[in-house]
């Protein structure tokens, strides 16, 4: 288990990991802005 730990333990892992989460944050919210707040609006009218 020790070395799978070393085997990811690198600067590089961190990055590809902030980036997956940057862009699946930025997809949520243009899902969002896009799909849920107009159904909301139009769902109300």
């Amino acid at each position: 288990m020790n070395d799978l730990v070393e085997k990811f333990d690198h600067p590089s892992w961190f990055t590809i990991g902030g980036t997956v989460a940057g862009y699946g944050l930025i997809l949520v919210a243009m899902f969002v802005l896009l799909f849920v707040v107009p159904f909301l609006i139009f769902s109300a009218l």
